[in-house]
């Protein structure tokens, strides 16, 4: 299409880095070489000629740039380029771009690409470091080998040796030493099961038992198993716990493949390679609190290795499980078994596996029934116990004093649920801050089977749509730090300089978007992507509006922990606050794209529930 002498070209390169940073008369020379194209969803991908490149400037829509084995780049919408690299290096590029949305693309020639970067150098660098980005990312999705993050599936041995439950254990143990393996899986209708050749010495042999004795009677019935999708480092923390050397994993509710202690061992490549068994068989809370002293070395491991904030959080998050798992191990250990069954529940960031370098603890304490005085002494030390122990190793206090240690929070099922009732229909302030951090829930220790039948419960409880309005009322009272013209809106830290707080003004904000809509279409997720996802699946969000909310998640989050590390590595105060001037031109850009995402976010919710006030 070409180019009329009003079009709106000129217009969107003067507010669209690096144009911006051009003089007019650069700009209308970009004009004078640029054209218009359009790309349909039903084309599915865009054909680039990269034998005559181009750079593709997106106006509208929505594109995702994928390598040439399909693994995901990076997602483009309004202001993104691709087709540049080709333009830096003059080799063929095989990326694919991929059409998720309608959009419209101003293209420019090579001719006026070249001319310009001759020209200005800050239009040659921003290009340069948006190929040093895109090379990240792509190093990001396709060859993460930070053995923390390394998926199961990956690492599991496949396709796995079954046996049946009726066949002899001497016909085990041939099958085994056929295969040179050290375990078989039972998968069947009414049995599921597994038998190692541990199984073999201690509950055959050291029993005495015959050879023809069926592998149902000494086998593992509903072993313990993972998803094909965690992480190794949450495999290893799992085994350790449950003090196992085999691990089935599961993909779509069908036994897929196993993992052994041996095959983990051989992946470590970090300073802490037996941190999960360490937490596990930690002696007393001196032992945890040695331990909790290599999170951080951890944390700045997996940042150098470029590891995605989600899965940074999750690991982080893993490590405050375990410590918090063993401190009920250790209390319990103390004081004698507990009277009656109970079980942990977390809140907020933990609950969400969403942690950072700093965090406090927020947690409660449900019970199977209503206590008497003796049985509500034990719990109350109990509850003691694992808050000081937290707070030892690094997970402060809470400040509003939500810890199972606050009476208010160690309470049965039936007053948990008046709670929660009092909260869903009574929806003053008070409620909608509660709602905001107690609705992010999941059971951790004990009898989990009580905290998931108490989250089950919570989210079968109808939602309101004046409960809805007043919790979007909650979530709306922080904004984004952008000002008049997209400039920031600075605040005081604790050092008196004008920063960012990327917690409470950007993931604090997708999180409340996430979990509105979350409740609003029954989803039983927690974390914050799941919960973009269930809504996108549920039509609440659009599928380009849960990927940008995702994206922007992602990008805070990681420059968060990015900030904590050099924090840490500063020996300063961990904080959330960022001050913008320590970014490059390119990340501040960024931020603001991510912050400006969060706002449109805010925005929707806004419409979409407010209506009831």
């Amino acid at each position: 299409m070409t180019l009329k002498s009003n079009s709106p070209v000129l217009a969107f390169y003067q507010q669209c880095l690096p144009f911006s940073l051009l003089t007019e008369a650069q700009q209308q020379f970009a004009e004078s070489h640029s054209h218009i194209a359009y790309f349909a969803k039903a084309d599915n991908t865009v054909a680039v000629n990269y034998s005559q490149p181009q750079l593709y400037l997106v106006r509208s829509g929505a594109f995702e740039l994928r390598s040439d084995q399909g693994q995901l780049i990076d997602r483009l919408g309004e202001g993104d380029y691709f087709g540049f690299p080709s333009l830096l290096t003059g080799d063929k590029v095989s990326n694919q771009v991929r059409i998720i949305e309608d959009g419209l693309v101003y293209v420019l020639s090579e001719t006026g690409f070249n001319q310009l970067c001759s020209e200005s150098r800050e239009f040659q660098r921003f290009f340069n470091r948006q190929q040093a980005t895109r090379l990240r990312h792509q190093q990001r999705f396709s060859s993460r080998d930070h053995s923390s993050t390394i998926k199961l599936k990956t690492v599991m041995s496949t396709p796995v040796q079954r046996i049946a439950s009726s066949a002899t254990v001497q016909q085990a143990a041939q099958q085994m030493a056929q295969a040179g393996i050290s375990a078989l899986l039972i998968e069947e209708a009414d049995n599921c099961g597994i038998i190692t050749d541990r199984d073999l010495r201690n509950r055959v042999l050291a029993q005495g038992l015959s050879l023809d004795t069926p592998v149902a009677q000494v086998m593992t019935s509903k072993p313990v198993c993972a998803d094909a999708g965690v992480m190794v480092f949450e495999a290893q923390l799992l085994m350790a716990q449950a003090d196992i050397h085999h691990l089935p994993v599961r993909e779509q509710d069908k036994l897929v493949g196993i993992v052994t202690s041996s095959d983990l061992l051989r992946l470590e490549r970090t300073e802490l390679p037996n941190l999960a068994s360490l937490l596990a068989q930690a002696e007393d809370v001196a032992a945890l609190v040695q331990l909790s002293l290599q999170f951080m070395p951890l944390l700045q491991q997996m940042i150098a290795a470029d590891a995605r904030a989600e899965e940074v959080g999750r690991v982080l998050t893993l490590l405050a499980d375990a410590v918090t798992q063993r401190l009920t191990q250790l209390a319990i250990k103390q004081l004698g078994e507990p009277p009656m069954a109970w079980c942990w529940l977390c809140f907020g960031s933990q609950a969400r596996m969403d942690m950072a370098g700093q965090s406090d603890q927020d947690n409660g304490l449900l019970l199977e029934r209503d206590p008497n005085e003796a049985e509500a002494s034990y719990f109350a030390e109990f509850a003691q116990i694992v808050c000081d122990g937290l707070n030892a190793c690094g997970y402060i206090y809470c400040p509003g004093n939500i810890m199972a240690s606050n009476p208010k929070l160690r309470v049965p099922v039936e007053l948990w649920q008046r709670k929660f009732n009092y909260w869903l229909e009574q929806p003053d302030p008070n409620a909608t801050l509660n709602a905001s951090v107690f609705f992010d829930l999941r059971p951790l220790a004990g009898r989990r089977e009580l905290g998931q039948q108490l989250h089950q419960w919570l989210i079968e409880q109808p939602k309101s749509p004046l409960f809805l309005a007043h919790l979007t009322g909650h979530a709306l009272q922080n904004s984004p730090p952008l000002g008049f013209f997209r400039q920031w809106l600075l605040e005081e830290n604790g050092q008196q300089q004008k920063s960012l707080d990327l917690k409470r003004r950007g993931l604090l904000l997708i999180n409340d978007i996430a979990r509105l809509h979350a409740l609003s279409c029954g989803s039983e997720e927690v974390n914050t992507l799941k919960r973009l996802q269930a809504a996108m699946a549920a039509g609440a969000l659009t599928r380009n509006d849960a990927l940008n909310l995702a994206d922007a998640h992602e990008f805070i989050g990681h420059l968060r922990l990015s900030n904590q590390g050099k924090q840490w590595q500063a020996g300063e105060p961990l904080s959330n606050n960022l001050v913008p001037d320590s970014l490059s031109e390119l990340s501040r850009h960024q931020l603001k794209l991510a912050f400006r995402v969060a706002q449109r976010g805010q925005d929707g919710i806004g419409l979409r529930y407010r209506r009831q006030l």
